[in-house]
């Protein structure tokens, strides 16, 4: 499964890591994605989401129910 959040499209980032002879090798920094249940009221099931954590910040403010729309029509499955 990719590193990637269902609302923002947070992706991992690449860059190198450097030693203190400053060797440099490659390193990706992943975004902290959480598994996370929610219960759809509409369709009366629960969804399960894999979200970053300023997703779910996101979902807290806007509700499940405007974000499950939006995912929806871009087509995610869910």
């Amino acid at each position: 499964m990719s590193a990637v959040c269902q609302v923002t499209g947070a992706k991992p980032g690449y860059g190198k890591k450097i030693s203190h002879s400053h060797v440099r090798t490659s390193r990706r920094w992943e975004p902290n994605l959480q598994r996370r249940r929610y219960w759809l009221a509409s369709e009366n099931r629960w969804i399960r989401l894999r979200l970053s954590t300023t997703a779910i910040k996101i979902v807290d403010r806007r509700g499940i129910e405007s974000v499950a729309a939006e995912l929806r029509s871009r087509g995610v499955a869910f």
